[in-house]
């Protein structure tokens, strides 16, 4: 029988979009489950009739399988994508989480994917489509939404008391406006689906489902088609109940679906002829594009949404929080990496892309899929969380080859003709003071040179620590002069950490055991490098302190001051606990504890700690062993106005069989009135109220886990006087439950399995031989006191250094005056030039044709700070500063479309109550391309592909050319 399956909206009807699609987890109980057999058997289901559509998401999954298939059949795949039978929808690598992933990594995972469709199917995506993330951020919305051109963006997951309301309201469907500086110019039209993404219940027709199929062979007993219809019929009115205008979507399809294509198509087919021939309603093969277009030619205005869907809760005591934490190894491990292919680009650019390899495309590869929702998020079984770090250490050591082989290249070292001979080694593992080129022993008259690389717009001073077997070293800059250093003593509770995880990484135990950590501060040009040189000295140098190292041991009275600088922690000597927090630069004397606890009622601070205080002319540090299994280590730095704090947490005891989940709390007297600030994916503050949700009344069922929020830059709190900031080095889950008080998740271990799908407790453990143990996790957050209104600056400026660490590189050479290099330190720009305080080079990075990808990012949002938060402005010739830039095309934020196209095209919604006069706050305007500058309003991001012609030479030709700039 022919089945009559050309249905197109028809008017004043209810209109039913089946949209079939298949949901691909890149990475959640399996690597790759069947996804071979669901585009396979998607070919020959379209093949059979046009009417037929499909959409595709993850493009990790879709190239891959893209890359096996015959001329012939890529030749029919282009014909089903041009014509829109297939449709690629949001495009990206993968389907990102929203909670874990840092908004750079977002654009880049979304660039990455957008680029092959657009080099495949010259198509650029215009539908967003997060169906299965928990929870929904501001920054999805309107960056990677609205910026990189989507007309809609549609999801699966919001919190169950939000969803009742809005379906009463008929609210599901909004005009989500998610930036308060962007405000209506970065608005999308957005969707949450009334259950799930699943279909109505008794419409699933893969091969072992269990529902009724559509049987219209009248000489059968199980002859169903007006029952089928009515079952229809009934489904599409209680969706239509409520949602606006006459058209609802059916997301026909869920996770893996579709491996024989072929069952869900015959029976959509049969119910588009029956359904249509019975009259009620229409039903049609559709596309969310399809739909997008008819919602918006037949509704006026929608109702506004602003701020975001975060926490998430599927039920009345289910609340999806801990996975702000969950995995906080692979979130460091992440985030890390992440600053690492940020820099890697730029040398890459700096030097000149070497076609033949290595490139930074494998670590690009392995950070897209990591992004994904059961990815960085922490939520997949234990041997894709293993895969996940495998393809991303892979990665790392490819991109590690690519940042020697440039570094290289820019020393341009003077013993060799011709390629470069310096071999620089890196050291992955430095934060648990494992680095072999620094712990070598010098004292044969050899020296170790230092390269340290600034992926910032702007110079910077820091505080480098490395590793040494001896006392005898001094630190020399490329001049030739001596640079104050500091040596503190390493401290046996790191060494057995170090020694266990070097082993488990390296798989061979360390040669060598550090006896001291040098320090010394390194100061380094934007987008450039400076060199020093670690030399072995018949003595201690004149500045090594022999520490003052005392214990407390709760006897006695008075306090213990740690600070050289205008910071002072202030420790009561009795308990051996912080009491105190003093900035005299700053008028600030403010009463400050912390504490550990875990989930399960224990406290575990109770009672007296000793502190051992290491001091030193550059920083002083604070060592406390908490219990067992928590050590901390508090720097106070002379030059910074922040407490930078060093917790190491694990292996959590399970011997009770009890699962726990770690926290810090930081108390403050501070009135901060249920109130308190977290980012979003690292972007724009939200603020947060304690038991409060702005969209409907909320029904507090959990005090704790429904008011935790994902933090990935930073978290705050204020009054009328001062507010307290904390900064973090990886996504982590954060509260305020007291007022004064704000709350990190360090680190969680559980013993059983929520039900919610993974099959499998978060028991996380590390193995070197048949030496196990839980993980042991090492990270920092950052702390500083301002007078309100002032932290802004701190959080902005301070959260790029922690996300682009300085990178160090390593060799060593023979131990005569300096260096051998030719350039021992450089700049890529303009050597008079920086970017502006509040500007960020977010990406710099040079595609296969030769042209560059430049984005920049305003870091400051509208009224954030009385100074910063203004219209701005890049100079691009001095940013390029030696290469003459013969085309800029400013782009879309994933750089698949022109900005001007993109915008031309982009449907305009209008939110309920918006007048027709209200003006979208200002952008920078267009780039004058004799001039080249760029401005940037608040919290905007350009992005641009730039034709640049060729340096002068790629090698360096004598020391006072710098021809490698940009």
């Amino acid at each position: 029988m022919i089945y009559e399956t050309g249905a197109g909206v028809v008017k004043d009807k209810l209109n039913v979009h089946l949209v079939a699609h298949t949901h691909d987890d890149v990475g959640w109980l399996k690597t790759g489950a069947c996804v071979q057999n669901v585009l396979d058997s998607m070919v020959p289901a379209l093949l059979r009739d046009k009417n037929r559509k499909f959409i595709y998401v993850e493009q990790a999954f879709f190239q891959r399988w893209w890359r096996d298939q015959s001329e012939a059949t890529q030749t029919i795949v282009k014909g089903f994508v041009s014509s829109g039978q297939l449709e690629l929808i949001n495009g990206g690598w993968c389907m990102h989480d929203e909670a874990a992933p840092h908004y750079i990594d977002m654009i880049d995972q979304t660039t990455y994917g957008h680029k092959f469709i657009k080099q495949q199917f010259n198509v650029t995506p215009r539908i967003g489509w997060q169906i299965d993330p928990f929870g929904h951020s501001a920054v999805q919305a309107y960056l990677l939404g609205a910026e990189v051109g989507f007309d809609s963006l549609f999801f699966g997951r919001i919190d169950y008391q939000d969803r009742a309301k809005r379906k009463a309201d008929k609210h599901l469907e909004v005009i989500w406006r998610a930036s308060k500086s962007l405000g209506s110019s970065s608005q999308i039209f957005a969707g949450a689906f009334p259950e799930n993404y699943e279909p109505p219940s008794g419409f699933y027709f893969e091969v072992n489902d269990d529902s009724n199929i559509v049987q219209d062979d009248v000489n059968l007993f199980d002859y169903n088609v007006q029952e089928r219809v009515n079952d229809f019929v009934a489904a599409a009115v209680s969706q239509a109940n409520i949602t606006r205008s006459n058209h609802v979507m059916w997301t026909m399809g869920t996770d893996f679906k579709y491996q024989y294509a072929e069952s869900w198509f015959r029976n959509m087919d049969k119910l588009i002829h029956y359904v249509n021939k019975d009259g009620r309603v229409n039903a049609l093969y559709s596309t969310p594009s399809i739909y997008t277009d008819a919602k918006y030619a037949e509704t006026d205005s929608w109702p506004l949404k602003e701020e975001d869907y975060f926490p998430y809760a599927s039920d009345i005591n289910a609340y999806w929080t801990g996975y702000f934490t969950s995995r906080p190894g692979l979130k460091g491990y992440v985030r890390m990496l992440s600053g690492y292919y940020l820099a890697a680009r730029q040398l890459e650019v700096l030097k000149g892309r070497n076609k033949a390899g290595p490139t930074t495309d494998s670590l690009a590869d392995a950070l897209g899929i990591a992004q994904h929702h059961d990815g960085v998020s922490g939520t997949s079984q234990q041997h894709v969380a293993n895969d996940y770090a495998k393809r991303l250490a892979i990665g790392h050591k490819e991109a590690e080859a690519v940042v020697a082989e440039s570094l290289a290249g820019m020393v341009s070292s003077k013993s060799v003709h011709g390629s470069s001979a310096t071999h620089f080694q890196q050291c992955p593992l430095l934060n648990i003071s494992y680095c072999p080129p620094t712990e070598a022993d010098l004292s044969s008259g050899k020296k170790l040179v230092v390269v340290v690389y600034n992926s910032l717009g702007w110079k910077r001073s820091d505080v480098i620590r490395l590793p040494v077997v001896s006392e005898n070293i001094a630190v020399y800059d490329s001049s030739g002069k001596q640079v104050e250093s500091q040596l503190l003593p390493v401290v046996k509770d790191s060494i057995a950490l170090r020694n266990y995880y070097a082993t488990a990484y390296t798989g061979k135990s360390p040669s060598s055991t550090p006896k001291f950590t040098l320090a010394f501060t390194a100061s380094v040009p934007p987008l450039g490098f400076s060199t020093y040189t670690i030399q072995s000295t018949k003595k201690p140098a004149s500045n090594f302190v022999k520490q003052a190292l005392y214990k407390h041991t709760g006897i006695g009275k008075g306090d213990v001051e740690v600070g050289t600088g205008n910071l002072k922690l202030i420790y009561s000597k009795s308990e051996g606990k912080l009491s105190q927090y003093v900035n005299s630069q700053r008028s600030i004397e403010a009463s400050v504890s912390q504490s550990y606890l875990y989930y399960a009622g224990f406290d575990g601070t109770t009672g007296l700690q000793n502190i051992t205080v290491l001091r030193g002319p550059i920083y002083e540090e604070v060592h406390q062993k908490i219990n067992p299994w928590i050590y901390q280590i508090t720097r106070v730095y002379k030059n910074k106005e922040h407490a930078e704090v060093e917790f190491t947490v694990g292996p959590i005891p399970i011997k009770d069989r009890v699962g726990k989940e770690i926290v810090t709390q930081i108390t403050t007297n501070i009135k901060s009135n249920k109130k308190f600030y977290t980012d979003s994916n690292g972007r724009d503050f939200l603020e947060r109220i304690r038991d409060y949700r702005t969209d409907w009344n909320l029904e507090v069922n959990q005090r704790v886990a429904g008011n935790y929020y994902p933090i990935n830059l930073g978290m705050y709190l204020k009054d009328d006087k001062s507010e307290l900031s904390l900064l973090v080095d990886r996504s982590i889950g954060g509260s305020s439950i007291v007022d004064g008080q704000l709350e990190l998740m360090l680190h969680r271990r559980l013993l059983y399995d929520d039900g919610k799908g993974v099959a499998e407790a978060l028991n996380e453990t590390v193995c070197v031989g048949d030496d196990c143990r839980g993980l042991a996790v090492q990270g920092k957050y950052y702390l500083r006191i301002d007078p309100v209104g002032e932290g802004a600056k701190w959080r902005r400026s301070y959260g790029q250094e922690i996300y682009s660490p300085l990178l160090l590189a390593f060799t060593e050479q023979d131990g005569n005056e300096g260096t051998n290099f030719q350039v021992s330190t450089f700049t890529g720009m303009d050597p008079s030039y920086s970017l502006p305080d509040n500007v960020a080079l977010l990406t710099l990075q040079e595609l296969e044709d030769g042209r560059v990808l430049l984005r920049l990012a305003h870091l400051y949002e509208v009224g954030e700070d009385k100074d910063l938060s203004v219209l701005t402005s890049v100079e691009l010739k001095k940013l390029f500063a030696k290469r003459k830039i013969t085309k800029l095309s400013e782009m879309s934020l994933s750089a698949n479309q022109g900005r001007v196209e993109m915008e031309k095209k982009r449907l305009v919604w209008k939110a309920e109550g918006s007048k027709d006069d209200e003006t979208a706050p200002p952008r920078g305007g267009p780039v004058d391309p004799l001039k080249l500058v760029v401005e940037l309003a608040p919290m905007e991001i350009r992005t641009f592909i730039v034709t640049v012609s060729k340096t002068l030479s790629r090698r360096l030709v004598s020391p006072d050319l710098s021809l490698h700039s940009l």
